[in-house]
């Protein structure tokens, strides 16, 4: 399957210099960094892309992985919506895992991920003041395994950032060899 094939699955977070997400901070958290934007342009499936860029970033919302039942049911329920209005600030992170955490079954990865780190409960806890959505990178032959996209109101920037240094400090964090902190807010398009 090509990727024009994904439709509104798809999407790609255009770095350079149009987009109505001002950049706030690029700053690499592990590994590499990206080269510096002054705007982000967040396109969906085949929406056309700026022309001018520095860099694209895609990913694709895929099947809920590491998730049982009533977590996602919990998280169904209390999630808010992307694009809120009051959501001006948002965050996007694109994070790389290392061949460790890819070696190991569906049952280790779900054991750290959740019994250890507890990535869903923590989650859980900051909704729905930050909204958030994964898309999946790797199977797409992108540089990232993930990109994680958060929107927030500028009153819950504090609760983001505890959520964010939380998740940081778990067992799970153990296995990112690449992770990118790009934080953002939104403003027209340009």
């Amino acid at each position: 399957m090509g990727l024009n094939q994904l439709g509104d699955r798809l999407i790609r977070f255009v770095g350079g210099n149009s987009g109505s997400w001002r950049v706030l901070a690029i700053r690499p958290v592990q590994g590499d960094t990206l080269p510096q934007v002054e705007r982000i342009a967040a396109c969906r499936g085949v929406e056309p892309s700026p022309l001018e860029s520095q860099w694209t970033l895609s990913g694709v919302i895929s099947n809920i992985r590491y998730v049982e039942r009533q977590e996602q049911q919990e998280l169904t329920l209390k999630q808010a919506p992307l694009g809120r209005a009051e959501a001006t600030m948002a965050a996007l992170i694109p994070i790389r895992k290392t061949a460790a955490w890819w070696n190991l079954t569906q049952d280790e990865r779900r054991n750290i991920f959740e019994e250890k780190s507890h990535h869903i409960a923590e989650g859980i806890r900051y909704l729905p003041s930050v909204a958030r959505q994964l898309y999946h990178s790797r199977d797409i032959g992108e540089p990232f395994d993930f990109l994680t996209w958060f929107e927030y109101a500028p009153q819950h920037s504090e609760a983001f950032e505890e959520l964010v240094r939380t998740l940081r400090k778990t067992e799970e964090w153990q296995f990112v060899d690449r992770e990118i902190d790009i934080r953002l807010m939104r403003e027209s398009k340009i």
